[in-house]
């Protein structure tokens, strides 16, 4: 298995680039503001050839690059139909007004090919099994994804701005929601191995044992979880 990730422009996104070896056929994970170039250079390193882009959901920071990217080889990209919309209305997807600047000179809009993302979907995509989590709370389209453990490789989750080491995705922005955050973060994060590893959208690489137990949103909707029978949940209000 080969991940090749580097985080990207002004905000830091992190996008990955996956495939089952060097020299193979790979899919590209939100590559946002500035990503096109180091995209060609671990394309080039890596002798690579991407099949798809796949995002976990629409803002600018993880979307920026699609319509390079995907122009350039000629690839579909993927996303959750409710944030299809951000790739073109950015100002819309932040809650600012029409005309504002937006980090000057973003080209906006969409690629040629746009294919839907649905919860539970199974991508079979460059050689490579994905599964499709709709995990709201962020955005309303976020999504994850998760390929399986195999052989002495252990399961690898792409969380987006779901979960991040030690802390969550925001949830002020316009389609973002505290509730519905807390409700993914049970629903998706929680039943997760210990061992599997956690690429988010920005910062470091976790584990979802680490997570468990340390991050105090996760920690404490596990224990609201065990107290209510899984019901709705208390937890720290603020993301980051």
């Amino acid at each position: 298995m080969l991940i090749a990730g580097f985080p990207a422009g002004a905000w830091g996104t992190n996008c990955y680039l996956v495939a089952p070896a060097a020299g193979e056929e790979c899919v590209i994970i939100d590559p946002g503001h500035q990503a096109a170039q180091g995209v060609e250079d671990a394309l080039k390193k890596h002798r690579l050839k991407p099949v798809a882009v796949i995002l976990t959901h629409g803002h600018i920071d993880h979307v920026a690059s699609v319509v390079p990217v995907c122009g350039a080889h000629d690839v579909p990209a993927w996303i959750h139909p409710e944030d299809r919309y951000m790739m073109s209305d950015p100002e819309r997807a932040l809650g600012r007004s029409i005309g504002m600047p937006l980090m000057g000179e973003l080209t906006v809009g969409e690629p040629d090919d746009v294919r839907t993302l649905t919860d539970g979907a199974e991508l079979k995509l460059a050689g490579l099994d994905l599964s499709v989590a709709h995990a709201p709370g962020h955005t309303k389209g976020s999504v994850t994804f998760r390929m399986p453990e195999s052989a002495d490789i252990p399961s690898v989750f792409f969380s987006g701005d779901l979960l991040f080491a030690g802390s969550i995705g925001r949830t002020d922005l316009p389609g973002g929601d505290m509730d519905e955050m807390l409700d993914s973060l049970g629903r998706v994060c929680l039943p997760l191995d210990d061992s599997t590893v956690v690429l988010s959208g920005h910062g470091a690489q976790t584990t979802i044992g680490q997570e468990r137990a340390t991050n105090p949103y996760l920690r404490q909707v596990a224990a609201s979880r065990q107290e209510r029978g899984a019901d709705k949940t208390s937890a720290p209000r603020r993301g980051m």
